[in-house]
């Protein structure tokens, strides 16, 4: 590899990474908020009504906003691949990916059980994204500042919130 090459592995990889974190997810979601839903209801009362039924995932949903996020993520490992990991796009995905394995592990420890993607988040997500962060800063195109990260992490929530709002309106239509 050259000081300025990024392997295409760095930049489909994230693609690839996230097939994998999301068919954890896409195999669970839905029998883990049936299963454990009405539990955490009572354990944590104070919770809202309206909270506890962003908790419910229909298989529908589920299939739905993993399948919109693919395209997030399809189109960021493109520009990634197509910029030579130089995109803002491609970096800011990454970070926010890499980042999000973490709200995986603290919920798992918060609920204090298995929760859908912590499976893979410490073993696909975080290994991927420290490993492609470090090929980007070896061939020195990683952006510098940090901004592109911290929009990753705060845009990551509000996606996947369209995302899971499409879902629920596709399922309530059939």
């Amino acid at each position: 590899m050259s000081e300025t090459t990024v392997p295409k592995a760095a930049t489909w990889g994230l693609f690839a990474a996230w097939v994998v974190h999301d068919a954890e997810e896409l195999l669970t979601m839905a029998g883990w908020s049936r299963r454990n839903g009405p539990e955490l209801r009572r354990r944590y009362p104070g919770v809202p009504d309206r909270v506890w039924s962003l908790v419910d995932v229909s298989p529908t949903q589920a299939r739905v906003a993993i399948g919109l996020v693919a395209l997030v993520f399809a189109s960021a490992a493109a520009d990634g691949a197509r910029t030579g990991g130089r995109s803002a796009w491609y970096q800011t995905a990454l970070a926010a990916f890499g980042w999000h394995s973490l709200t995986h592990v603290a919920q798992a420890v918060l609920l204090r059980r298995y929760t859908p993607g912590l499976l893979t988040a410490p073993t696909v997500v975080a290994p991927f994204s420290l490993w492609a962060w470090r090929k980007l800063r070896q061939a020195g195109v990683l952006r510098r500042g940090g901004a592109g990260g911290a929009v990753g992490v705060a845009a990551f929530p509000l996606v996947a919130g369209v995302a899971h709002a499409v879902g629920r309106a596709v399922a309530r239509r059939r």
